[in-house]
């Protein structure tokens, strides 16, 4: 998960922890998917300030009816903020 904090937590791990506990209780087949070691726990990288807004301007639609996918079939939006 790619997160740009207005107040970043304390301890990141048990955020994320908290995070994916919640998940679970609320789809079993996410639940599973951990148990069964298909998925590992989520991992959260912190972005940068306005992070996503220059993500929307690199690729010229920021503002106006555009927003930011949530979620993808490829590495193209993690790839960018990785660098």
């Amino acid at each position: 998960w790619f997160i740009e904090f207005e107040n970043e937590p304390e301890n990141l791990e048990e955020f994320a922890l908290k995070i994916d506990n919640a998940m679970r209780k609320q789809n079993v087949y996410y639940d599973d998917l951990i148990v069964g070691n298909v998925l590992r726990t989520l991992i959260i990288t912190k972005v940068s300030k306005n992070g996503f807004q220059d993500y929307m301007r690199s690729i010229g639609k920021l503002g106006g009816q555009n927003k930011l996918p949530r979620l993808s079939n490829d590495r193209k939006i993690a790839d960018f903020f990785k660098q």
